[in-house]
């Protein structure tokens, strides 16, 4: 493949976005567990967590369905294409008749669910008790109120992405974890001296109102982009008809996909009570350098994929995703080795404050993690390559791969619970995530033609070699500095954990150095912002 480098001007705002968002979903993530740790050392992982988490099944089914796939597969490359020819025009009333459609379906949705929440939740769990589901459908009840909020800060925050603003999406999202943090701290407690068993609900009552803000701190950018809204539900819209065509399959795929979340809820709120809550932290713990790498990577390269397709510049196209999926895997399969060995010590430090989260809870959790981390770079590579398919406005072939992902999760779910239990879910959801990451990257391949194979391949190869010294230096320190600290105090867990995290980083990175991977340079110039300008040949 010939010598290719991205122009300076990609190159340098794919690196300030990708880093900036790096950043700020780490604060988001961090608060993130700190509402974790909040919730678990009041209240355990126990029928109440399980009921908390239970409670996100309807509103984010709804979510996911009419907002989660539209924003990316449909709405964003339309709007887009609108804004890069020149039609500003028809690029605003579009996005009105969209957004006017998705807001009226979204009131229907959230109406019949409210009405409906208890059979509905009843279909959804398994609780054993009448306690649990009285309190999953109160909770189920205040959240859907969220979805709406949550609805109307994605539209937001599609059109600044389409307009390449990204900071103050990044910054509504931050606010939204602080809000869940106050709120649940300050509330539980008064809560459940007024409601007994309720006192969980002071953390929903955060949710609504960081939904809240989370729209409301992008207004302000909306303006300077030049919004307009009129209410409209125009069908016969050229645009909206072009949404809707992107949109079926990507509709047809979240709503299996949302099936099989709903199948793992039922069946893990039927072993012991708290299961069900390991396996969410541990799945979050998993989701953490995806939500903080990946996704800020695949955001950042998705306008100029965008672009580059509109304008058939397919080489280029082709350039910027392989560097995107390399890029990815680089992070993510040390992240992955790190949390698989360092899992206990992670989740013994963040979590066993009191006698709420015991050792137990940590082993319940960290066998659940281990599991999870096989499938994690494959989830990650899916964030890119998906965004691949839809800069060429293609949503079938990728609905069709994860439906039929979605349907072998299911399958080795159900095969494997019996034996495994909780790991045995996790298991089953790696299993698929890696599966659908291959055959994602197979029929694009196909679609698009060679997509700089031999690099990737070497990159993956080079840094699974640098994973396995940095896995092994990582389990030896940390046995080294436990056997030396002990593990009594949160001063002791602190140290030797940020000793075996950090003499593992120095490791792999000497390795990827030594080993002359271009990638190393171009992670290393993301994480710090800066750019410079590399030819990749």
């Amino acid at each position: 493949m010939g010598g290719y480098c991205l122009s300076k001007t990609d190159q340098s705002f794919i690196i300030r976005t990708a880093g900036f968002l790096m950043v700020v979903n780490v604060l988001s993530r961090v608060l993130g567990y700190v509402r974790d740790v909040v919730m678990m050392n009041i209240f355990g992982q126990s029928m109440v967590t399980d009921a908390y988490n239970a409670a996100f099944s309807i509103p984010d089914t709804l979510y996911q369905i009419l907002i989660g796939g539209a924003m990316s597969s449909a709405f964003i490359p339309v709007f887009a294409s609108y804004l890069a020819n020149k039609k500003e025009e028809q690029a605003w009333r579009v996005s009105s008749v969209f957004t006017s459609w998705i807001l009226l379906l979204m009131v229907i949705g959230i109406g019949i669910s409210f009405v409906f929440t208890r059979p509905l939740m009843s279909l959804l769990t398994d609780f054993d008790t009448a306690q649990g589901m009285a309190l999953t459908v109160t909770l189920t009840r205040m959240m859907l109120i969220q979805a709406l909020l949550m609805a109307m800060s994605a539209i937001a925050m599609a059109i600044l992405h389409a307009n390449q603003h990204f900071f103050w999406p990044a910054i509504g999202s931050f606010l939204y974890n602080v809000i869940i943090v106050v709120f649940g701290a300050a509330l539980a407690g008064p809560i459940e001296s007024r409601w007994p068993g309720y006192g969980i609900a002071g953390f929903s009552l955060g949710v609504l109102v960081g939904a809240a803000l989370f729209f409301l701190v992008q207004v302000p950018a909306l303006k300077k982009v030049g919004f307009r809204f009129s209410f409209s539900l125009d069908t016969h819209n050229p645009g909206l008809h072009r949404m809707v065509a992107l949109m079926i399959p990507a509709l047809i795929g979240l709503s299996v996909s949302q099936i099989n979340l709903l199948v793992t809820q039922k069946l893990a709120t039927g072993l012991t009570d708290g299961v069900y809550t390991a396996l969410r932290m541990a799945n979050r713990f998993m989701q953490l350098p995806i939500g903080v790498f990946a996704v800020a990577i695949a955001v950042s390269f998705f306008p100029t994929l965008t672009r580059l397709a509109a304008v058939k510049e397919m080489g280029e196209y082709k350039r910027s995703l392989s560097l995107a999926i390399r890029s990815v895997a680089f992070i993510l399969l040390p992240s992955a080795v790190g949390l698989a060995v360092l899992r206990e010590p992670i989740i013994r430090l963040l979590f066993e404050y009191s006698q709420s989260f015991s050792a137990a809870n940590t082993t319940l959790t960290g066998q659940a993690l281990l599991f999870y981390c096989i499938g994690l770079v494959g989830y990650g590579i899916v964030q890119v390559i998906l965004r691949g398919f839809y800069a060429i406005q293609n949503t079938v072939t990728p609905v069709m791969i994860s439906v039929s992902c979605i349907a072998l999760n299911i399958l080795f779910s159900i095969l494997l619970i019996g034996h495994w239990q909780h790991i045995g879910l996790a298991f089953a959801n790696s299993l698929a995530g890696l599966i659908q990451a291959a055959l994602l990257f197979l029929f694009l391949r196909l679609k698009i033609g060679p997509m700089d194979m031999r690099r990737i391949c070497l990159s993956f190869l080079k840094t699974g070699a640098a994973c396995v010294l940095m896995g092994l230096a990582a389990w030896q320190t940390s046995r080294l500095l436990e056997g030396l600290m002990g593990t009594a105090g949160k001063m002791q867990q602190a140290l030797s954990l940020g000793g075996s995290i950090a003499v593992a980083m120095a490791v792999f990175f000497v390795a990827a150095s030594l080993m002359k991977m271009e990638e190393c340079a171009l992670v290393l110039n993301l994480l710090k912002g800066k750019l410079k300008r590399k030819k990749l040949s």
